[in-house]
């Protein structure tokens, strides 16, 4: 660990541990009837209430910066009651009500620790960590509420080369995670090939995050799950915000269309294809290269040229039938293009131009019904249709070739869902869900020709159910259930146990234990390191039984928590272990690049986090220690050896300061090296091939990074409200090395490749919200 390094650790730990000190000097919990009060000056409202609706009711003191909406979603979440506004003044506060759709659904599963790391990140009893994204205060480095980016924030989940479509969970490969958008499961999830999050960040609503004890209504995904929704109230009034920053223009609206409909649309483009600016260049610096674009002989290559552009549309439509019914639709669609033109001369000196063309495009739509009948019982159904296609043109001017290919997957999926509340204690789901899943893998080789086209079908069928007991003093959480699915093409029956198990021991330390099987029948593979231009080059394959089985897990973990007077203190153990994975979808870049075995994973560790607030500071410290091998039974003599995700230490601090309108966050972000394979000191040369040393046996230098970011509110007029946004992303232009692997030049020389990370990359950001 380098001598800065420990310097920043060391200021930030004295830092927090000086807050303990003085942690008896801050505010209590305060009654919500004070809190309501204060808020009635503050605001010019009024609310209505009957007294034994909030008795005995104390909250955390709110953020004073906070608008009216937030205030609103924020005592929502703390209190578990409703708060319905009746006019521009008057508001109605009541109890939640078995009747009421979501309520019956969702009514044992209560929040028990607010401010997780910020204002809108929360844990409930389940196990599952919520982000509300309007509530949502600051992170460093951060001035949009990206979900992908704040998710990575939680300890045990981070992103080995800074890519949001590499979010690695204890572990984990993106690939095994389930990220729904609004059910809809997707299969690409960033822009910029990868750097920044496709979900729109002001229409998306709340992030759910289950890293183990997953429901037994998800499934086929066997590291987390990530559900994504958009607001699902009719709130009647028209909004509309506009803004952008340095890569992108957005907006979004929300219109009401009558007393019971609403629609909700965003769209975001970037303007990297009219314009350049200093982060568009560390963002493509970053991604391209390392990449095949740049593997031409630079001694021949005149000029080049690029053009980039993303974009991504949602619509949401709503419609409350009546007081007991309701209906969503849903439409999302990305999309990435890049064309890259190069003007070589020839061995005449004559010209010749090349262009290679990759694009990104996905598709996906959702319609659910839910109907609450008298008895308790709520009935829902959801359809839903994903297709994510990948596309590549490559011109090699050297070995005078064109090469296409393509990725496709199709998904059509139904679930129905009874829940059924037997008790204020006691509720059981059941569920039934089908999804037929088509990938489609395509290339056509020009010089020498070939055509290669291969098309493959999984059928799922899966029946689901669990029990959720919440004891009548509300100390003791309990969930047990089960899923039971059937793979057609592989014809087999599968048993995934799981539960979660959450005990208030005092009034400040809770016990938590969760447990899981999983499994599932896609995963992503990598047939060459040089596919779809080096860039996007994992494909999604379907497992058949032979060279990709069925990918199966199991994890259990423990943790206990304290909270008090504003500090939370969080310890979790866990233990997981992946089979059946493949060798093609560890993307190793050594003496097994060729080769494909399967094999498994093991991942031991434990997390660690300490968060204290103190007035308008909040502070955290998030530290992870892991040992996660690889055990391949023809690889490396059948003997384990490290994970190329085997990141052993990560820790994250940040300091963040909130006042009225203004907020700044401070972050310091660190980790042990990667593994990677070095070669052989002596070669033989007579072979034209690497000769390696034992497999991940070297590791990268640490990775340090340091990010700030600050945003200020303020009203342009009276209904016209505005926001500015800076940041900085490696604020000290730390050169980290996220990847090191070794190929042969034309001498049959070895050259050593360094992937880089995100250099000095500062943003800025201007929204106007009407």
């Amino acid at each position: 660990m380098n001598k800065k390094l420990r310097c920043l650790i060391f200021y930030f730990l004295t830092l927090v541990f000086c807050n303990l000190i003085y942690s008896q000097e801050q505010q209590e919990k305060q009654p919500l009837a004070q809190i309501l009060l204060e808020l009635e000056n503050k605001y010019n409202v009024k609310f209505s209430f009957e007294t034994k609706t909030i008795a005995g009711i104390s909250i955390d003191p709110l953020y004073p910066d906070l608008s009216l909406e937030q205030v609103i979603n924020q005592l929502k979440l703390e209190t578990n009651l409703n708060f319905e506004i009746l006019s521009d003044r008057f508001i109605a506060v009541t109890l939640k009500e078995i009747s009421e759709i979501d309520n019956a659904v969702q009514r044992l599963e209560e929040v028990v620790v607010t401010n997780y790391l910020t204002k809108g990140i929360s844990k409930t009893n389940n196990g599952t960590i919520k982000a509300d994204t309007k509530a949502f205060q600051i992170l460093p480095g951060l001035i949009e509420p990206d979900v992908l980016q704040i998710v990575q924030n939680l300890p045990g989940i981070i992103s080995a080369d800074e890519r949001i479509s590499n979010i690695n969970v204890r572990g984990g490969t993106n690939d095994q995670n389930l990220i729904l958008y609004e059910g809809i499961r997707m299969y690409q999830t960033g822009h910029f090939f990868g750097l920044i999050s496709v979900f729109n960040p002001y229409l998306s609503d709340d992030v759910t995050v289950s890293k183990n004890g997953t429901s037994a209504k998800f499934g086929n995904a066997v590291s987390s799950t990530i559900a994504i929704q958009n607001p699902d109230t009719i709130d009647k009034e028209t909004s509309i915000g506009i803004g952008g920053n340095l890569l992108s223009v957005d907006g979004f609206a929300k219109i009401p269309l009558s007393e019971k409909m609403e629609l909700h649309l965003a769209a975001r483009r970037s303007f990297t294809d009219l314009v350049v600016s200093e982060t568009y260049d560390a963002y493509f610096d970053r991604i391209f290269t390392d990449s095949e674009l740049n593997s031409s002989n630079s001694n021949t290559q005149l000029a080049l040229e690029e053009r980039f552009l993303f974009y991504d549309f949602n619509a949401k439509f709503l419609y409350d039938i009546d007081n007991s019914s309701k209906l969503r639709i849903n439409v999302v669609n990305m999309y990435n293009d890049l064309d890259y033109n190069q003007v070589f001369t020839t061995t005449n000196n004559n010209f010749q131009e090349t262009q290679s063309e990759l694009s990104q495009v996905s598709y996906g739509a959702s319609a659910s019904y839910s109907k609450m009948l008298k008895n308790e019982i709520n009935l829902s159904a959801q359809i839903y249709y994903s297709n994510y296609d990948l596309d590549s043109k490559n011109n090699n001017i050297t070995d005078s070739q064109i090469l296409n290919q393509e990725n496709k997957v199709e998904d059509y999926g139904l679930r129905l869902d009874v829940s059924k509340v037997l008790s204020p204690s006691l509720k059981i789901n059941l569920g039934y869900q089908f999804n037929e899943v088509g990938v489609t893998n395509s290339e056509n080789v020009i010089n020498p020709n070939f055509t290669s086209l291969t098309k493959e079908i999984m059928r799922t069928s899966a029946l689901f159910g669990e029990v959720v007991r919440y004891s009548q003093s509300r100390n003791t959480y309990l969930r047990l259930g089960a899923r039971i699915s059937y793979f057609g093409k592989l014809q087999e029956l599968i048993i995934e146990p799981r539960f979660a198990f959450n005990q208030k021991i005092s009034d400040y330390f809770r016990l938590e234990i969760l447990g899981e099987l999983k499994n599932q029948s896609i995963t992503q593979i990598i047939d060459l390191q040089q596919d779809f231009l080096g860039i996007e080059k994992r494909r999604w394959q379907l497992a058949n039984g032979n060279n990709i089985p069925l990918i199966k897990s199991q994890q259990v973990s423990a943790g206990i928590s304290y909270n008090q007077n504003n500090l939370l203190v969080s310890f979790e153990g866990y233990y997981k272990n992946v089979s059946n994975i493949t060798a093609q979808s560890q993307g190793f870049q050594n003496q097994f690049q060729f080769t494909n075995d399967i094999g498994s994973y093991t991942v031991k560790g434990i997390d660690f986090l300490i968060n204290k607030r103190i007035n308008d500071f909040s502070t955290w410290l998030s530290y992870t220690f892991s040992k996660n091998d690889y055990h391949f039974e023809n690889l490396n003599d059948g003997n384990s050896f490290p994970n190329t995700l085997d990141l052993r230490q990560v820790a994250n601090a940040s300091l963040t300061y909130s006042k009225h309108n203004f907020k700044v966050g401070f972050g310091i972000n660190w980790h042990s090296g990667r593994p990677y394979t070095s070669p052989l000191t002596s070669q033989d040369n007579s072979n034209s091939i690497i000769e390696y040393n034992t497999p991940n046996s070297s590791r990268l230098p640490d990775y340090f990074r340091t990010d700030i970011s600050a945003i200020y509110n303020f009203k342009i007029s009276k209904k016209i409200k505005a926001e500015v946004g800076a940041s900085v992303w490696n604020i000290f232009n730390q050169t980290n090395i996220v990847n090191r692997y070794y190929s042969l030049d034309s001498d049959d020389s070895i050259i050593e490749i360094d992937n880089r990370s995100l250099k000095f990359t500062p943003n800025f950001s201007f929204r106007v919200n009407f």
